[in-house]
Parts: structure tokens; sequence; C-alpha cells
């Protein structure tokens, strides 16, 4: 008899990083491998936030933190939250987590029944379903399309709710189209929501400085001020803040929501690094300018993606606003045959046939909810990006 539980037969482990420890594996192995798989800025944490966290430790602040956060991090949060997206949050409706995966888990630990249903929209970032499902929860997708730009339009929605329907969890911008709802989006979504009290929504607002083109970020508890009560606003430090590896998030909402969130970090992980903690004060009071700073490399990478992308036979991308990936149309290579005779069925057959071939780690679009896609991430130098998108082009190029 097996040890492993009978539920985690419908998980899937997540497949961006899945993909990520296989090239590392390959690599390990002598393999030339390009990873552009991973959604991890390759900028440094900056001075400040480092050095917020060496004094931390020079001062002995090493102790078992509290179980919210340090109350210097949830001000600070709270700070933030206002001055940037006019929110009003007290320190009792912060919970700080390990990383903002952890915030959305306990929300879902904390919120879920059996049967009740999440409204994801595709594409969707990997974790969102496996999360609902390991919780008895019913993900219901919906899906997006290019003509849309890859956002959720107000029938969609509409037509997906049900009696049943707990929540809606929107990531803007999106992982991994690059999608960006503006305040008008969010208003059209809301006048639905209004209709429907029994929905909550979850933003994950992880993207939010990673923006181009004059597009302007909103987010839903800002636009929709009446849905604030029923609305969770999660967000953290890797990202904008260059910050993946102290694995720092945060959750506001109204004080039951958070309580109950506590409760289950307080049962598992309890509760954040100091160290990490006091990194994410400086972080958010400190310096900003390196965000517009490492925005403009990020708008430089993408042009030079594009450019080599949608020269490609059988591939095409519009640009994104927001986030630093490329989500990559392959739907006409689908049916064509590579050197070695195999077909390509879908966009995972495609992915694996880079990764074989060209030594380009990319992930299929399947694993985002919405075929047939592939994403590369271009949070990594000019070099490595170039080398990367002319293999890619080689690839198609090999296909009949």
């Amino acid at each position: 008899m097996s040890i492993v539980a009978k539920h985690l037969s419908h998980v899937k482990a997540s497949p961006s990083t899945s993909l990520s420890n296989l090239a590392f594996e390959l690599e390990s192995q002598g393999r030339d491998i390009i990873r552009m798989s991973a959604g991890e800025p390759d900028f440094n944490t900056p001075e400040h936030v480092k050095q917020a966290g060496i004094d931390a430790i020079t001062r002995n602040d090493t102790k078992y933190p509290h179980l919210n956060g340090i109350m210097e991090l949830r001000e600070a949060i709270c700070s933030k939250l206002k001055r940037e997206n006019h929110l009003d949050y007290s320190s009792d409706q912060i919970l700080v987590t390990n990383g903002g995966k952890q915030a959305i888990y306990n929300a879902l630990v904390a919120s879920l029944d059996p049967g009740d249903e999440v409204i994801i929209p595709s594409p969707y970032w990997v974790s969102y379903p496996d999360m609902v499902i390991l919780n008895g929860g019913k993900p219901v997708i919906v899906e997006t399309s290019v003509k849309d730009e890859f956002k959720l339009r107000a029938e969609s929605l509409e037509a997906a709710i049900t009696p049943k329907t707990k929540w809606l969890i929107l990531n803007n911008p999106n992982n991994p189209s690059g999608a960006v709802m503006e305040a008008a989006d969010l208003q059209a979504l809301a006048e639905v929501l209004r209709a429907h009290p029994q929905i909550w929504v979850l933003t994950d607002d992880i993207y939010e400085h990673i923006l181009y083109d004059g597009v302007k970020f909103s987010t839903m508890a800002e636009v929709a001020p009446d849905l604030h009560s029923r609305t969770l606003t999660m967000n953290g430090f890797s990202k904008a803040y260059c910050m993946t590896g102290w694995r720092l998030g945060y959750a506001a909402a109204p004080k039951e929501l958070i309580s109950a969130m506590s409760k289950i970090q307080s049962q598992s992980t309890s509760g954040v690094s100091t160290i990490s903690q006091w990194a994410g004060v400086a972080a958010l009071a400190g310096d900003q300018s390196f965000i517009a700073a490492n925005n403009a490399r990020f708008l430089e990478r993408r042009d030079l993606a594009l450019s080599i992308i949608n020269q490609c036979q059988g591939l095409h991308c519009d640009a994104p606003k927001g986030a630093f990936y490329l989500y990559i149309d392959c739907k006409e290579l689908i049916g064509r045959k590579t050197p070695q005779g195999k077909t390509i069925e879908s966009d995972a057959d495609f992915s694996t046939y880079l990764l074989d071939t060209q030594g380009v780690a990319a992930v299929h679009g399947a694993a985002f909810g919405l075929s047939p896609f592939f994403r590369i991430s271009y949070a990594t130098d000019d070099a490595t990006i170039e080398a990367a998108c002319i293999r890619i082009q080689s690839a198609c190029g090999d296909l009949r």
C-alpha cells in the first residue's frame, strides 16, 4: 500500500519548477542548456535592502518572529498600499508570508469547503488550479484569447459563475501572458461581481511594478472600493525588488480572513525570517529608483526577444504590457515534423523538441491552461536572450 495520499493523484508538481530542475540536471551532465523557464530577475537585490538584512543579523535580531510579521514591516506595507494603491488597511489586516505563494495557499486553506468553485482565467500561473484542488475546491477555468489581449471579459466571468463560486483569482499583470488589466477592465468585472455577493476576489499583484508602454497599474479594491470588504490583495518582494531567495510576501484583507490565514500559518511554517522582514522594510521605505531602471532594461530585453521570435517560421507574439515573459503562439507548427520524423502534436511536444535539439528550456502552454503556446522568460541578459531566440528560430526552420 502506498504511503502517498490518494488526493495527490489529482495534483501536478509545478511544471515550471520541474522544468527548471530538469534543465539544471541536464547542465550537470554537461549539456549546453539555456534556461528560459524560470521567472526570476537576474538583477541583484539592491544594496540598501541587503544591508538592512545584514544589520538585522549584526544586532542579533534573529529570534522567533511575530506570527503575522514584525510591526515595522506590517506598517510599511500599510503605508505602501495607501501611497501607491490608495488602499486603507490597518496592521491587523496584514499577514506577512513565506513568499507570495504562501499567502495564496493560506487563503485557500482558510476559506474553501469541499466543492467550492474558484474561477481562474487562463492562461494562469501554474500553481493556482492545483492549490485549489489540494484544498478541496474545484477550479473553473475560463479561457481568454489573443484578440482580447488575454484579458478576462465581463461576459465570460458572468457565464462561469454558479451558486458554488467562492473566489475569482486575478493575476495582474499576468504570468505568463504579460496582459495588464487596467482600471476600465477591472471596473467591468466589478460590475458583474456586485450581483454575486458570495464571491471574493484574490488579486495577485506580484508584477505590479513591471509595466511598459505607458500602461497604468490598478487593483480591484482600488477601482471598486465597495468590493474592498471581500478582496484579498496579495503582493511580494520577489519580482520588482529582486528578492526571490528572501521568501517574502504578504496579504492584505479583512481581519476575519487574515485571522484565519494566521491560524493556518501558526500550524505550518510560523512566522517569516526576521532578517528577510527587515530587508522588506528597507525595500518598501527606501529608494525606489532602481525599479524604473530595471524596467528600462526589461523593456529592451522584451523588444530584443520579440524582434527575433516574430521572425521565426510559424511563431507569433504580440508585445506584452507587463511582467517579463513572452507567451508565444505556436499553432502554425502543430502537425509539422521534426528532422527525426516525430510529429509536433502539441505545445508540449514543441517544448520537448526545443530542449532535446537546441538545449532551450521553455514552458509549454498547456501548463498555463491555454494552448498552443509556450512561455519564455526574458529576465536575463541580452546575450542569453539572443542566443536562446536564435536557437528557437533554428528549431522552427528545421521543421517540415
